[in-house]
């Protein structure tokens, strides 16, 4: 799976989950300080937004100091489901439930322990068939309407 990963700064976690994605074997896109350009947060946030609402990236992951900066300027990007996790079982259910597809961590909160926790959780949960009907509520949401 290709998975765009973005941060406002390069960091030995941002490395750490840079590494393990590429580990467990998915083809993963830096943006930002991983990648050695210089940019904030909202931008990173909108690049990897749109790199799995429009292709090619299948999913995300950002970072910022807290993670809330970059989860609410993704979640301004049509198509994305953003998911501030800072626990497995938050990762899980955000999968399970949300149908997430971009992962938000906190630079400053996340261990690398933490972090592969999380990436377990994130990548063993499949989204609940039975919450179809939410997260179509949800697509709705982008298009502009509140409906289904």
């Amino acid at each position: 799976m290709k998975i765009a990963l973005g941060s406002d700064e390069r960091t030995h976690v941002t490395d750490f989950v840079a590494e393990e994605l590429k580990r467990r074997g998915h083809e993963v896109e830096l943006v930002g300080p991983p990648a050695g350009e210089a940019l904030e947060w909202a931008d990173v946030a909108e690049r990897v937004g749109r790199s799995v609402a429009d292709g090619p990236a299948e999913q995300g992951l950002l970072f910022c100091w807290t993670g809330t900066g970059v989860s609410m300027a993704a979640n301004k990007v049509p198509g994305v489901r953003a998911a501030l996790c800072a626990d497995a079982e938050t990762a899980r259910g955000a999968r399970r439930w949300n149908d997430a597809n971009v992962l938000c961590l906190s630079l400053r909160a996340t261990s690398e322990v933490i972090a592969k926790e999380i990436l377990d959780a994130w990548f063993e949960a499949t989204p609940d068939a039975s919450e179809a009907a939410n997260i179509e509520k949800v697509r709705a949401l982008d298009r502009g309407r509140g409906e289904a």
